[in-house]
């Protein structure tokens, strides 16, 4: 099984922590949507022995496409690929986008899940990251989503500058009121270049605090764990039946196809990756040329990876595999490299599968660095 992520570069507006791909110009979003569904067609040799099990429209702002531009390249997909008789089909959503109109059309269309970008309920938060909606806009969307859908996921994020711990619980049990099934949750992290990062260094919003994050993450978890949500991700809660099919698939290594300027792929033994520049990307689909860079990874890479992936899970980094996959000396690397975390309580092993304690969950990446095979 395998998953398409579909690029949508368009936003309302630059909300000032992002620093992903995005315009807030429309004027090419026609020529775009159409050279979207040049590169499904351009592609479909990479995947003719694979199922397709999910379909990701992420961003940007993939909500600011109508539900007919959306099952226009959703059609694409099933015109170029074999497709499982019933796929996560996944839109990103923010809430100003999602009126009660919109909300019946999305949930007649193939569109089976919504991930909203509700970020906060407060609108000094809301105010700060230049979101485009407000918080009672929030509140809302989510009455009438989950009206219409039982598959929700929505965002909120963590250590937000002057927030406090007892404004981080009320913001988790307003989410916990609606009663979503999924819930992905990040720290705010200041990216170079980013309105946010200017800022800063200017003095106008003070900067993060990597303690009051690592203190709203602790309570995160425990708040959702309470109301019965599973951590099987570093980021991602989800109630049983309900984790995130699309994202698990990264997590556990399956192939996916991305589509769309700075889209990434990923195929087992390559990474490639789409320019990031809406012209030129239109540009070459039209002349039937692929504008990606491609990466063939090593054996080091593939097994840095699996470890970073695998730590960032509930399911942890399997030692069988590990050794199965890489070799026994990358096994005896591993658990070399890992025992000074596990003596620190951090790793621990389980059914020979390598996991992170509670103490451990939040630092998992930087940890993961200090397992990985160096070339």
């Amino acid at each position: 099984m395998s998953g398409i992520y579909i690029h949508i570069p368009f936003c309302k507006q630059a909300c000032h922590y992002c620093d992903f791909h995005f315009s807030t110009s429309m004027k090419k979003k026609d020529q775009l949507i159409s050279a979207l569904a040049k590169e499904l067609e351009l592609r479909k040799d990479e995947f003719k022995n694979t199922t397709v099990e999910t379909i990701y429209f992420g961003g940007g702002t993939p909500s600011v496409l109508s539900t007919a531009e959306l099952q226009y390249l959703i059609d694409a997909v099933y015109l170029n690929y074999k497709v499982t008789d019933d796929p996560e089909i996944t839109l990103e959503a923010n809430p100003d986008d999602l009126n009660e109109d919109v909300i019946i059309a999305l949930a007649k269309s193939p569109i089976n899940r919504l991930s909203i970008g509700i970020q906060s309920f407060f609108e000094k938060d809301l105010i700060l990251m230049n979101r485009a909606h407000n918080a009672e806009e929030a509140k809302r969307c989510l009455q009438l989503a989950t009206q219409y859908f039982d598959n929700i996921s929505l965002d909120l994020i963590y250590g937000i500058p002057n927030s406090t711990n007892a404004e981080w619980l009320e913001n988790i049990q307003t989410a916990l009121s609606f009663g979503v099934p999924h819930i992905s949750s990040y720290a705010l992290t200041v990216e170079p270049k980013t309105a946010l990062a200017s800022f800063i260094a200017k003095g106008v919003i003070d900067n993060v605090d990597d303690d009051l994050a690592h203190e709203q993450f602790h309570i995160l978890i425990e708040a959702l764990a309470q109301a019965g949500f599973d951590h099987y991700e570093l980021s991602n809660f989800g109630k049983k039946g309900f984790y995130s099919k699309n994202n698990s698939a990264y997590w556990l290594g399956k192939p996916y196809l991305g589509i769309g300027p700075s889209a990434h792929s990923f195929n087992g033994d390559e990474r490639a990756w789409n320019v990031k520049n809406n012209t030129i990307y239109i540009t070459k689909i039209n002349q039937e040329q692929l504008p990606l860079e491609v990466e063939v990874l090593s054996l080091n890479d593939k097994y840095n990876e699996f470890v970073m992936t695998g730590l960032r899970t509930i399911w942890g980094v399997s030692l069988t595999a590990v050794e199965k996959q890489f070799g026994k000396p990358f096994l005896e690397y591993l658990l070399q490299q890992a025992n000074q975390y596990v003596n620190k309580q951090m790793l621990y092993i389980e059914d020979n599968n390598l996991k992170t304690t509670k103490t451990g969950k939040f630092l998992s990446d930087g940890i993961a660095s200090d397992l990985f095979m160096l070339n």
